[in-house]
């Protein structure tokens, strides 16, 4: 057998305690491939949703934790309306309902006059008529999942809303929920006067920076402009701690699949001292040993690299059947597959040196001696 079909081979000899520590490795790379999905898809739909409409740039509460925990008055849609460069804005409320199977259905407030600020394309019916109208429009996605079309009725906080038509925005977040009026949105949630954020778009003519300067210079203490994802990240503590959370378990995966390779792999050494002797009484150096362990050591951690990516293929799927396929975008990027993989990697090096260190420096008298 060649030396690589040795490095193949070797380490599913014992198939019990390779199953095992394959899948301890594999839980730490899964979590880590579906964090990494996860927090792609949650900052691909909050600039789809800072963007909504192409607005320019988007307002939300200073010093909030997460964006869609902002709560404005909405007295500030008119003074930012008043500032010089501004063409118009509107105030958004966003909130998350049950309805139906769904725990999680999207709503979004809106002055029914400012409805082409959305962004949205009405491809059925017509737009819901009054601020305190009992209608909605739903987007397409809600409307295939919950079998629902124009003249049904969706029940929110025991008030029945008649559906008066059907959108596409492109953003999956709202095309899985539906517009409402503010009023009425206001009115479920109890938060009456109050918007989440203020879509901002101004003229033609003037410059992001020197509007969005100015509204921070006048209004800062209470608002903060975003007009990219880098500055939703400054302030949005929400995305930076699934970031962290992502990097803390990602050398959690290190520390312990180190441990578990030092483990299963000294017990391989172990359990092939003999063999390992005959190796070298026939010629075999210390560096040929070494790279061989080693190699095995790799073998094991990039297997458990690619069933951990799997499994965390299978966890976002699970997700999405549970619900969150309407609030969940999942974006599937090279980069995370990398850093799951460049994980395994770092975990088969520090997890097999030790091993292949001991098993290189095995006197061949001794190691033959061995019963």
């Amino acid at each position: 057998m060649s030396f690589l079909g040795l490095i193949i081979k070797n380490p599913f000899r014992n198939k019990t305690r390779t199953a095992l520590a394959v899948m301890g490795i594999a839980i730490g790379i899964a979590t880590i491939v579906a964090l990494g999905i996860i927090t792609d898809g949650l900052k691909t739909s909050t600039e789809e949703t800072l963007k909504a409409g192409g607005s320019d740039f988007t307002i939300v509460e200073s010093n909030v934790s997460d964006m869609f925990f902002s709560k404005i008055d909405e007295e500030y849609v008119d003074k930012i309306n008043k500032v010089n460069g501004v063409n118009d804005s509107v105030g958004v409320l966003i909130a998350v309902q049950k309805v139906g199977d769904n725990p999680y259905f999207v709503l979004v407030g809106i002055d029914p006059n400012k409805l082409s600020l959305s962004g949205m394309k009405i491809t059925q019916g017509k737009p819901f008529s009054g601020e305190d109208s009992k209608e909605i429009i739903i987007g397409k996605v809600a409307s295939e999942k919950l079998n629902k079309t124009i003249g049904d009725i969706i029940t929110l906080k025991n008030e029945d809303y008649k559906i008066t038509g059907i959108f596409q925005t492109g953003d999956l977040q709202q095309d899985g929920g539906a517009f409402i009026s503010i009023n009425n949105l206001q009115e479920i949630e109890d938060k009456e006067g109050k918007v989440t954020m203020i879509y901002v778009k101004i003229d033609k003519d003037a410059n992001v920076d020197q509007v969005t300067q100015t509204i921070e210079d006048e209004y800062g203490s209470d608002i903060t402009t975003i007009a990219s994802l880098e500055d939703l990240q400054s302030v949005d503590q929400g995305l930076n701690t699934i970031d962290t959370a992502s990097w803390a378990i990602s050398l959690l995966a290190i520390v312990i699949g180190g441990i578990g390779v030092i483990n299963t792999m000294i017990m391989s050494v172990y359990e092939r001292t003999r063999e390992i002797g005959v190796l070298k009484a026939v010629g075999w150096k210390n560096r040929r040993i070494l790279t061989m362990i080693l190699g095995e050591s790799l073998v094991l951690t990039m297997v458990a690299g690619l069933v951990g990516a799997i499994m965390g293929i299978v966890a976002i799927q699970v997700l999405l059947a549970l619900g969150m396929s309407g609030f969940i975008q999942p974006i599937y990027t090279l980069p995370v597959f990398l850093r799951a993989f460049g994980v395994a990697l770092i975990v088969g090096l520090i997890g097999g040196f030790y091993p292949a260190y001991r098993a290189s420096q095995l006197p061949p008298t001794e190691a033959l001696r061995y019963e």
